[in-house]
């Protein structure tokens, strides 16, 4: 029966990475309150979520709050324009449903937007989280990237709509939503992330060699 309990245990690393989850997405939660902070709350979700995804070691909390203030002057400016973004796309895809005539038209701007719009936010959080760089740039490596890996791009994002899809069917999933869904759908992102960031790194003159690494950073300070 120890065993279970070992630290060696597949149930003890399951058990402390459901923790680790569910106490990042209460801190998401929780900076994410003053509602302007979303940009800077999720910077720092990715940043322990890439740490996590790497199997390294660190402080949830610690590493949480340490990230979070680092990019608070960045985050904000991202939680305005995700927000812009969103609702470009909304607002295109309801001038469509509600469009007697020309309604064709904006049906192929809201896809257009959806395509630029989603690939350029798919991995723009976790480029901010990982390298020192200003928000444009990350905004046109965060769509480079996706091109370059467009299949794994996609394949990422059905993932993450089919997790969205999961969490929000019912009352009773929500609840997963509101436990542990934005961290658990944030580390699925970055998962995907920083396998691709690794593997950019290994060839010179890729779009992460734009700035430097806040990882590099640490270790120099």
């Amino acid at each position: 029966m120890a065993g279970f309990f070992s630290p060696d245990s597949k149930l003890y690393r399951f058990m402390s990475r459901l923790t680790d989850v569910v106490t990042l997405n209460l801190l998401w939660i929780l900076c994410s309150l003053p509602i302007v902070t979303i940009g800077a709350s999720t910077i720092a979700a990715s940043s322990v979520s890439l740490r996590i995804a790497e199997g390294r070691e660190g402080y949830i909390g610690r590493d949480f709050f340490k990230a979070f203030k680092e990019n608070l002057k960045q985050g904000i400016p991202m939680t305005f324009i995700t927000a812009i973004c969103v609702c470009a796309v909304w607002l295109d895809f309801q001038m469509f449903s509600a469009a007697e005539e020309n309604s064709l038209l904006f049906l192929i701007t809201g896809i257009i937007a959806a395509y630029v719009f989603g690939f350029s936010l798919l991995y723009v959080y976790p480029l901010l989280a990982r390298y020192e760089n200003t928000i444009l740039n990350s905004l046109k490596n965060s769509f480079q990237i996706s091109m370059r890996y467009f299949l794994r791009s996609l394949l990422l994002a059905v993932i993450v709509a089919f997790e969205a899809a999961v969490m929000l069917w019912s009352l009773q999933t929500m609840i997963l939503l509101v436990l542990a869904g934005f961290a658990f759908i944030n580390l699925t992102v970055c998962s995907f992330a920083s396998v691709i960031f690794r593997e950019l790194e290994k060839i010179p003159g890729t779009v992460p060699d734009s700035g430097d690494t806040a990882e590099n950073s640490e270790e120099e300070n």
